[in-house]
């Protein structure tokens, strides 16, 4: 991946996509989701920890976009949505979708734009029955093709706004560090995003883009920045997804982060798990984002049973659903379709989310109270424990 390229020329080598290591052995034959359970599923008070507002971008609203504001597109890019829609079915891994990702966003340009792209994803989780959702950004996608930070941060901002006083719903912007451009871009970034930070508008610190050769251990002196700068914020990582699980004990050890983004392979390492578990370190699992890039083949290799065994509380998101064809409630049914777990089972996966999520101690009891009232409407023999 060459960080900002906006041709798709230089093509990336590919090797045939590996079977994931931690596949499940005993396989669920996949189940039909039945209307009741589909109810059930939507009912549930959800919280989306991990989704990029930029992945939300269709490919109808970015030629609308590319139009409005005569954004320039590569020569073999394709030449609409349908055919874009099409290409998006094809991605070869991680490195292959970033490049559409990054290209994509190059449609973005003013405030109003990235207002409205925010708002349009609040109201698509709403429809998901998503209460509170922690989004990320990526700050130097934009200033690095020279969009001025405050454009960005503030139309993200009027975005959530709009959708709290609309929807009812709660928001936290995340801040998203790019593992493909230099340190040194990534420490900039977070001096410049300080008056953000203190006026309340940016609320977590986030790792994301290429993990191939990209260990968490290299951006320790990014997150020591931010913590030198003494924000009130949490922080997190992308990790463990197609990197090896000593990648999540590099950025629980030497990052320090509040939760873990992906982390799937951390089901490799027993004592991983166990840790996980002990300390209730939130995994932010993307089901149809690892099969659409090829981290697993098949749902079915997920290790849900591994981590609802071994205790560990982890969360079910959409990442960049208009890339990967599926939001927030659509991960939850092609779990539940290969998984076929029970309903108190999806309850404590919920809970699991709500307990996970940075909000106040009189929101997060809100929204285990609604958890409490869809476990008596749909679990009428349920008894706490």
């Amino acid at each position: 991946m060459v960080g900002m390229r906006l041709g798709l020329g230089d093509k990336i080598l590919y090797k045939e996509p590996r079977s994931a290591c931690f596949r499940h052995t005993a396989m669920v034959p996949k189940t039909t989701v039945d209307d009741e359970t589909r109810e059930f599923l939507k009912a549930l008070p959800k919280c989306e920890h991990h989704v990029h507002l930029e992945g939300t971008l269709s490919p109808e609203l970015l030629f609308q976009l590319v139009e409005k504001n005569n954004v320039k597109l590569p020569s073999d890019f394709p030449e609409d949505a349908v055919e874009l829609h099409k290409r998006y079915l094809q991605f070869t891994g991680l490195d292959d979708f970033l490049e559409f990702y990054y290209i994509g966003m190059s449609a973005l340009v003013t405030k109003e734009d990235f207002e409205s792209l925010a708002y349009n994803y609040f109201v698509r989780a709403h429809e998901d029955n998503v209460h509170n959702a922690e989004v990320f950004f990526d700050p130097q996608a934009h200033t690095e093709r020279g969009i001025d930070l405050e454009t960005v941060v503030e139309g993200f901002t009027a975005g959530r706004r709009r959708a709290e006083e609309t929807l009812g719903i709660t928001t936290k912007l995340i801040m998203c560090l790019l593992k493909h451009l230099p340190v040194a871009s990534s420490v900039k970034t977070v001096h410049d995003a300080h008056h953000h930070v203190q006026m309340g508008r940016i609320h977590g610190i986030g790792l994301d883009s290429s993990e191939k050769n990209n260990n968490p251990l290299k951006y320790k002196d990014v997150f020591d920045t931010a913590r030198r700068l003494n924000w009130d914020i949490k922080y997190t990582a992308h990790a463990g997804e197609e990197g090896p699980s000593h990648y999540v004990k590099e950025a629980l050890d030497h990052l320090e982060v509040d939760r873990v983004d992906h982390g799937v392979t951390s089901a490799n390492d027993p004592a991983l798990l166990e840790r996980l578990a002990k300390t209730r370190t939130l995994l932010t699992v993307c089901p149809l984002s690892n099969l659409k890039l090829r981290v697993i083949n098949d749902i079915s290799e997920l290790p849900i049973p591994k981590l609802l065994e071994a205790g560990v509380p982890f969360s079910i998101n959409g990442d960049d659903p208009a890339y990967f064809g599926g939001y927030c409630l659509d991960n939850y049914l092609v779990v539940h379709e290969h998984f076929n777990l029970d309903r108190a089972t999806w309850c404590s996966i919920a809970e699991a989310g709500i307990r996970g999520s940075w909000v106040t101690k009189t929101r997060m009891d809100e929204l285990l109270d609604h958890l409490e009232k869809v476990r008596d409407i749909y679990i009428p023999s349920y008894i706490a424990s």
